[in-house]
């Protein structure tokens, strides 16, 4: 944690509830990553254009950010490839069991004072530190 910023934190969680409340301001969608990905896969009528350019505007946010501050931000990958896929894959199984991910309940759900994005936010945050505390100390 030697590279605390709260500044860039802050203004991080500020951009992505502006993201998330205009997009339903705008649009009358919540933010949720996985929905939209997943309307991506399969798709309605006249409602891929709007999702296909949400995705490809987060890896363009992030190019942004390289580009404005001159470089990426170190990162420290400290998991094989194959447990990165491992982990994406049981993500991806998570939000459809969960119907929603952690932008979608964590965010978009909780602004709501969704009941069901309460609990589904309690336990992702249980068992992201559930599985830090076993991979940290036990394993």
């Amino acid at each position: 944690m030697g590279d605390f910023t709260p500044v860039s934190g802050f203004v991080g969680g500020l951009l992505i509830g502006l993201a998330g409340a205009l997009m339903l301001l705008l649009t009358g969608r919540i933010a949720g990553i996985s929905g939209i990905l997943g309307g991506l896969v399969d798709p309605k009528a006249g409602d891929t254009g709007w999702r296909a350019a949400f995705a490809i505007g987060l890896p363009l946010g992030a190019l942004a950010y390289v580009l404005v501050v001159g470089g990426p931000a170190p990162v420290d990958v400290l998991a094989s490839p194959l447990a990165i896929l491992a982990g994406g894959l049981l993500v991806g199984f998570g939000t459809r069991m969960g119907s929603g991910c952690t932008s979608g309940h964590g965010l978009c759900g909780l602004a709501f004072l969704s009941w069901r994005s309460v609990v589904a936010t309690a336990v992702f945050f249980g068992v992201g530190m559930l599985t830090v505390f076993l991979t940290g100390h036990v394993f």
